[in-house]
Order: C-alpha cells, then sequence, then structure tokens
C-alpha cells in the first residue's frame, strides 16, 4: 500500500497517485501499485448488464493487430478516459471480453514530436506511448475508446513564469484529426462540489472551464469557459439508471464518523446513497453550461470553498478539449464531459495543513481508491446511453 504520507507530499504526487491507482506492480514500478477494494488488476469482470435488445456494445478487435505507430481508424465517436480506474471500468462496460491490458498501444509521433515537451518521469515518458484503443459498436454507430497517457499536471516542460508545454492539446488535435469522430466524449472521475450530488452521480456538462493557480497559471487561456451548443440526447437515461442500480451497493459509504456534512452518524450501519446514482445535467439538475472545473493541481469539493457556485465538478483536463474545439473553429466536432463523483463534497472543516495531516485530501483520495471503479463505471453506462440516443436514434 503506498504510504499517505508520501502521497500527500505534494500536489503533483497527489495527481499521480489517482491516474495510476489500480495498475499492476510490472505495469507502474513506482508508489501507485495498490489494488481497488473488490477489484483485481486485469482480472476479468462480467457486470451482468442487460442492454436493450441491438444496443449492447459489441466490441470490434482487428483481424491484424495494428503497429502503435499507425494513425487510428475512423470512428463515429470518440471517448478519451485518463485513469487506470476509469480504463477498467470503460473496458468492463463498453468493450466487453476485451481487457484494458489488450487494447492496442498507440505512440504515433511520440518519440520526435511528444517526447521532448514531456517532463521526466510523466506517466508517458515511462510507458513510452500516447495511450490505447480499442474499437467497439453500440447499435450501427462505430466507437473509438482511448485511455490517454497525457495529462495536463503531468507532462509540462516549463516555458515561462507559470506557462509550459501542454502537449495533451496536441494529442485531442492528432485524435480528432485521425478519428473524424461526429462527437468527443471525455469521460472519468471528477470531485463533487455540490452537496446534493451524490457519490457516484453522473455529471454531464456542455462546458468547462480553466481554473489554473500552478504551473499554466499565466497562460492565455485560464480563467476561460468553453461551450458546445446542443441537446444532450437522454433518451437511454432511464436504461442506464436501470443498469446502475445493479451494483449501486458497492458505493455504500462506511459505519464511521462522517468525512462528508451531508450524513448525521447513525451508529454501525453501513451508510449509502439514498437512492441509486443519477444524472445531473447540465440545463435541468443545474444551471446551463454550469463548466467542468479543469485544474492543474489536485482540487476537489468542500463545504467552505464554494465550488458549487463555479463549476459542476473538478477533474484536470477537460478544458483542453474546449480550447482544442475554439481553435478548430467550424471544423470542430461536437464534445461532452461525462463525470463521474468518485468523492462527495468534503468537509471543509477537517484539517488542510500541514500536508502530512490534511484530512481533507486524505478523504478525498480514500474515496478515490474505494470507489473509483465502481463510480466511473456509472461514467461509462452515461457514456453509453448519450451514443446509442444520438442522432438517427434520438
Amino acid at each position: 500500500m503506498p504510504n499517505p504520507h508520501s502521497i500527500l507530499s505534494s500536489p503533483e504526487m497527489l495527481a499521480r497517485h489517482i491516474i495510476e491507482y489500480g495498475a499492476a506492480e510490472e505495469e507502474v514500478p513506482l508508489e501507485a501499485i495498490a489494488i481497488p477494494r473488490e477489484r483485481a488488476p486485469l482480472e476479468k469482470v462480467n457486470l451482468g448488464l442487460t442492454f436493450p435488445p441491438g444496443l449492447a456494445p459489441v466490441p470490434m478487435p482487428l483481424a491484424q493487430t495494428p503497429a502503435p505507430g499507425e494513425a487510428l481508424p475512423e470512428a463515429d465517436y470518440l471517448v478519451i478516459t485518463w485513469t487506470v480506474a476509469e480504463v477498467e471500468a470503460l473496458a468492463d462496460t463498453l468493450t466487453p471480453g476485451i481487457r484494458r491490458d489488450r487494447w492496442y498501444p498507440y505512440d504515433r509521433d511520440f518519440e520526435a514530436r511528444y517526447r521532448p515537451n514531456i517532463r521526466r518521469g510523466a506517466p508517458s515518458q515511462r510507458v513510452g506511448r500516447l495511450g490505447s484503443w480499442c474499437l467497439t459498436r453500440i447499435g450501427g454507430k462505430r466507437v473509438l475508446c482511448f485511455k490517454s497517457e497525457l495529462h495536463l499536471n503531468q507532462d509540462g516542460v516549463r516555458t515561462g513564469d507559470g506557462t509550459a508545454t501542454l502537449p495533451v492539446k496536441d494529442l485531442f488535435h492528432q485524435l480528432i484529426r485521425e478519428v473524424k469522430p461526429r462527437m468527443v466524449l471525455t469521460v472519468g472521475t471528477a470531485g463533487a462540489t455540490f452537496p446534493e450530488h451524490e457519490l457516484g452521480d453522473v455529471i454531464l456538462t456542455r462546458a468547462a472551464k480553466f481554473r489554473l493557480s500552478k504551473e499554466f497559471r499565466n497562460e492565455s487561456f485560464n480563467g476561460r469557459t468553453y461551450r458546445c451548443d446542443f441537446p444532450i440526447p437522454m433518451r437511454y437515461f432511464d436504461d442506464a439508471y436501470r443498469l446502475m442500480s445493479r451494483h449501486v451497493e458497492q458505493l455504500r459509504e462506511p459505519d464511521f464518523g462522517p468525512p462528508t456534512k451531508r450524513y448525521a452518524f447513525t451508529g454501525p450501519l453501513l451508510r449509502g446513497p439514498r437512492n441509486t446514482p443519477d444524472f445531473k445535467v447540465d440545463g435541468r439538475d443545474m444551471p446551463e453550461f454550469h463548466p467542468i472545473l479543469t485544474t492543474d493541481y489536485f482540487e476537489f469539493g468542500t463545504s467552505r470553498n464554494g465550488l458549487e457556485t463555479v463549476g459542476a465538478g473538478v477533474e484536470m483536463g477537460d478544458a483542453v478539449l474546449g480550447l482544442v474545439a475554439e481553435e478548430l473553429g467550424a471544423q470542430a466536432p461536437l464534445w461532452l464531459v461525462i463525470r463521474n463523483a468518485s468523492d462527495p463534497q468534503i468537509n471543509g472543516d477537517l484539517p488542510d495543513a500541514p500536508r502530512s495531516l490534511n484530512m481533507q485530501a486524505h478523504w478525498a483520495v480514500w474515496y478515490y481508491e474505494v470507489y473509483g471503479y465502481w463510480t466511473s463505471v456509472n461514467s461509462a453506462l452515461a457514456t453509453w446511453a448519450v451514443i446509442a440516443g444520438h442522432g438517427d436514434n434520438a
């Protein structure tokens, strides 16, 4: 188990721990080798999901294994995820039978174009690739699922005071250019900002905002909000809700003094979500275009920091997709943020300093470790519902 003091030693270490938590020891020879609760790495999992007729995800393995340097195939939808827990959940849900370690590695132009702009020790430097991918089909729609090894807060090489390289922006451009998708969905875990958002709820928003205070604090895009104005397809949300209810018991919270303010301590019985986690949609369950917040360090919502007034959740990369869409202009595909609450709003009265005694960060990390996989299944199901309901199936 990683040393909690080393994890809390710096914002970069916290973020690295989140990205790599659950990786097998041979994959990540450094600090993040622990296994999420009830999940062995790379085990074959059958979630027992019964999708509507004709809409079950069907993986599409290629007849010949592509070389890592080959261009990606075209697809109708591009789904991008970021961490080990997230890609395990995405694989179990959208590429059933094809584990994440069987996805095809992708390193196109990595050595010449990307490596010089990535700092030493970054995840992509250690594994020597940009990501991995797998094709699947939902109804008649081709979907390319991609796990990125590039990360806004892990890669940057300093270029000035509060400025740094941003290789993940180049990766977004490259993926869109090759896949030519109708829509790009960025999917995964986030810290909840609203007190009423339950563990495992899924946030869907058509907006993303940079909230940068470290290495990118002086970049011109800091503070910018990006939007993609289109109706979110919700036809299959009831089906996804039914599928989410199958594993609601995996999201019960602990039976000790609460790290959040939302629950009164009720003794020895386990406390759980009041209901099956649900969808929180911008314009319906929160203000229209309420953005996801993209930070350059591990930040999370608390009962004191008021992040719910400025954003729907906190993560580390989605606003880059908005920036890329703005640069592409009329050629940009539709894009959507789908993020599951892997940690609820944390109690802001808990100690937050010094680092080794930062109980707020401790609880945010603990929630991710215990619930990261199962909450990510929910965002994978929401991804399925959006794709199934978009376009000709709407």
